[in-house]
């Protein structure tokens, strides 16, 4: 992957309304779940970027998460009153949308501004493409597969700071006799079935992962490989068992202020470890593949565009659609953020330790794609009911847990 220096690439903001070609300025709404405090400083650099065209950005933020915010967009949608435009994950979350006819055709935009020359991994526009039409913006590249570790709960337990997977359950005990919580889970159900996803990819393994979510293969997902991956998400559970928070973010400030050990989240955590002022490496610690099988899931966030019969407002949807993959708006987003650019012609020179193990890992060719991607929503709700109570519920048995996922992976769409 080539990247230009970011110095070159932020000399150009000079000329930030000028890639626009802006027409009549307008406001126009934009909805999303970034609400954390890393989130919300990173889409303030979307809206600061959208607000230099002459437009302005209407933040419509809906606190909780995907799965809480997404009902109400659609329903939004459907009902006639639709925003400008809406974060969805790249994938199938807006596939019964778009075939209503409800979402925007980026096509002509997307051909205009080179998407399929800037935008890598292919497969992050091959996700917003439906029948040969692009329909979204990818605006990141987010990975799930990241174990965060507290440097200062390891030394009060007076452990080294894990390298692996194996390492961290061992590390356990000791964590939990100095009043550390070893791994943080929150109550949202997509924690759980997340935590399961990762360990999926790391435990069992690159093509086990796409052999059960991309295949479907139901006799493979009720085997012994399977088996060993919930024998893992068994040590976790125990591990998570006194976490008692429900969101994502509270969960992250557990490890940011020592009371718990670890957190296995996406990318996305770091924009809290930045706000908190912790230092990559040094306050924290990182583990892609959680130390086992290093990859990266081509997963992220991506902006569509509703329909919109107000000409002057969809004019300021092109402009924003452009302005998101503007080269100077994916640096400034994704250093806060904490994801990767969708842009293989920017540098990040600033990026923390971390960051640059996500870049090697993208240089290297070493992604999958997501469930996001691989399963239907409606698939993606049962894995995550699944696993939320399989985290609750202590006494659930692992086999009993192993054949309700194959069930579900033998219907899965």
């Amino acid at each position: 992957m080539l990247y230009r220096s970011v110095t070159a690439v932020l000399a150009a903001a000079a000329a930030a309304c000028a890639f626009t070609g802006v027409a009549a300025a307008t406001d126009l709404e934009v909805t999303h779940w970034w609400t954390s405090g890393g989130e919300a400083a990173a889409v303030g650099e979307f809206a600061k970027a959208f607000d230099a065209t002459g437009n302005r950005w209407v933040d419509g933020a809906i606190a909780g998460s995907g799965g809480t915010a997404r009902p109400i967009m659609i329903s939004r949608i459907t009902g006639g009153d639709p925003m400008g435009a809406t974060q969805f994950n790249h994938g199938r979350q807006a596939e019964e949308l778009i075939q209503a006819g409800l979402m925007r055709d980026l096509t002509d935009i997307a051909t205009k501004e080179k998407w399929t020359e800037i935008v890598r991994p292919k497969s992050l526009l091959d996700s917003c493409t439906v029948d040969g039409k692009i329909y979204c913006v990818p605006v990141n590249i987010h990975s799930w597969q990241w174990l965060w570790l507290s440097n200062d709960a390891f030394a009060k337990a007076g452990v080294p700071v894990p390298k692996t997977w194996d390492e961290y359950v061992a590390a356990a005990p000791a964590l939990e006799k100095a009043g550390i919580v070893p791994l943080a889970v929150g109550g949202q159900p997509w924690q759980a079935a997340g935590a399961f996803d990762v360990l999926m990819a790391a435990v069992g393994g690159t093509d086990a992962f796409l052999k059960v979510y991309k295949d479907k293969d139901k006799d493979f997902a009720a085997g012994p490989e399977i088996a060993k991956v919930f024998k893992a998400a068994d040590d976790a559970r125990k591990m998570a068992k006194n976490t008692n928070v429900q969101d994502w973010n509270q969960a992250t400030n557990m490890v940011i202020t020592g009371k718990a050990g670890g957190q296995i989240m996406g990318d996305w955590a770091q924009g809290e470890f930045q706000v908190a002022g912790q230092v990559a490496g040094k306050d924290y610690t990182c583990l892609p593949g959680l130390g086992v099988n290093p990859v990266i899931a081509t997963g992220g966030d991506a902006f569509y565009f509703p329909l919109l019969k107000d000409p002057e407002k969809a004019k300021a949807q092109e402009v924003l659609a452009e302005t998101l993959l503007n080269p100077q708006t994916q640096v400034a987003f994704n250093l806060k953020k904490g994801s990767l650019p969708v842009r293989g012609d920017v540098d990040l020179n600033a990026a923390n330790d971390c960051m640059k193990k996500g870049l090697d890992i993208l240089a290297k060719g070493d992604v999958i794609p997501w469930t996001d991607q691989l399963l239907s929503q409606d698939s993606q709700k049962q894995k995550e009911d699944l696993f939320s109570e399989f985290f609750a519920k202590q006494d659930m048995s692992i086999e009993d847990a192993q054949k309700r996922f194959a069930d579900i992976i033998a219907s899965a769409d």
